[in-house]
């Protein structure tokens, strides 16, 4: 009778060292998918801080620009003034250039 529950119960601990095997198998796999969720999620951060620096080194580059626009704008205004101031200037002196030959 011991012999009989002996071949009984040899089938079941070969089942349970299956299925130990099995779950210790799926273990490693679940670690191995885990390990690299974790490194494409350090890849996607690693992005996304870039895609941080590169748009506030644009907002900065734009800031840059927007200030030399204005410059350039402020530098135009004066040259148009110094330029305006200059035709007249001429216009005086080719009048009087006209009265003095008239003069004569």
């Amino acid at each position: 009778m011991a012999f009989i529950m002996l071949v009984a119960v040899l089938p079941r601990r070969r089942k349970i060292g299956e299925f130990q095997k099995i779950v210790g198998s799926f273990i490693d796999t679940v670690d191995d998918v885990a390990k690299e969720v974790e490194k494409e999620k350090m890849k996607a951060i690693g992005s996304r801080n870039l895609l941080k620096s590169i748009a506030k080194q644009r907002e900065a580059q734009q800031q840059q620009l927007q200030a030399l626009i204005t410059e350039k704008k402020m530098q135009l205004e004066r040259l148009r003034v110094q330029y305006e101031a200059l035709q007249k200037d001429e216009a005086e002196q080719n009048e009087f250039i006209e009265q003095f030959i008239l003069q004569k």
